[in-house]
């Protein structure tokens, strides 16, 4: 194994691992503390990190070297692992293992004015597929190809972007004056319209989009496609992530709804 090689396995490793061991750690101190953390939320952030290092792993980044091996990075970092990892809830694990002085800051930082922007599906997903359009149709797609700092920091952008997109529709963690639900759905159908508008456009355009990128027609295509029937997957699971967050609030609330009154029933009974 070439030293370049080993490096490409270290990152990977050490990007899936260090937020996995964090986050396991957080829930080994609530466990501590005798209160529990679902299963679910921690499967599923170890899922997010399996992701992001597949996604950064050496066999991907070579195979990103052709256009349809990088539309599948694309996806993993800037949809799929974001939305894994946002469903694991880590704000939440955070505040729950902190002391109430420790607590302030992170309280103050989710109360922040920007982040009320920042919190909203429109300005996630602007972020996200507008981010898109500018590495597609401009000459940003081949420079990431020529600078491992540029590429580096297209990486970070997908996956910072992609995690504040699904975040604001549908994380579990708070945030600050969340719309209602038919808002954030309706921004999720036009960012799956307008990410599968560029993967037509990239479609039609193939041999010219990416500017500067040399690619071949068959390979853009081939790219486009991936982006086009991947795109719709990530979007169909990010709605549904919405509404079975939205069922489980509604199912708590029912059933604490129940225990109130079957309390009040029996207090009335014991009273009479």
């Amino acid at each position: 194994m070439t030293g370049a090689l080993a490096a490409g396995w270290l990152l990977a490793a050490g990007t899936a691992a260090l937020p996995a061991g964090v986050y396991l750690a957080g829930v080994r101190i609530r466990a501590d503390g005798g209160r529990t953390w679902p299963p679910g939320r921690t499967a599923s952030w170890l899922l997010g990190c399996l992701l992001v290092g597949a996604a950064l792993a050496p066999p991907l980044e070579a195979a990103a070297t052709r256009a349809p091996g990088h539309m599948v990075q694309h996806l993993l970092l800037g949809a799929a692992a974001p939305l894994a990892l946002v469903l694991g809830a880590p704000v939440t694990l955070l505040l729950g293992t902190l002391g109430p002085t420790a607590r302030r800051p992170v309280a103050a930082v989710l109360h922040a004015r920007a982040l009320r922007v920042l919190a909203h599906p429109a300005t996630g997903a602007v972020l996200a597929v507008g981010g898109l359009y500018l590495l597609y149709l401009t000459p940003l797609y081949a420079l990431s190809t020529r600078s491992g700092p540029v590429h580096a920091l297209v990486h970070g952008h997908l996956l910072a972007a992609g995690s504040l997109f699904a975040w604001a529709v549908a994380g579990p963690d708070p945030a600050p004056r969340r719309p209602g639900t038919g808002v954030r759905v309706a921004v999720v159908v036009a960012a799956g319209g307008a990410h599968a508008v560029l993967a037509q456009l990239l479609y039609a355009r193939a041999g010219e989009l990416p500017p500067g990128a040399g690619l071949t027609a068959g390979e853009v295509q081939a790219a486009a496609q991936v982006m086009y029937h991947g795109g719709h997957l990530v979007d169909l699971a990010l709605v549904t992530a919405l509404f079975a967050a939205r069922y489980r609030r509604r199912w708590r609330s029912a059933s604490r709804r129940d225990v109130r009154g079957r309390r009040g029933s029996e207090a009335v009974a014991r009273a009479g």
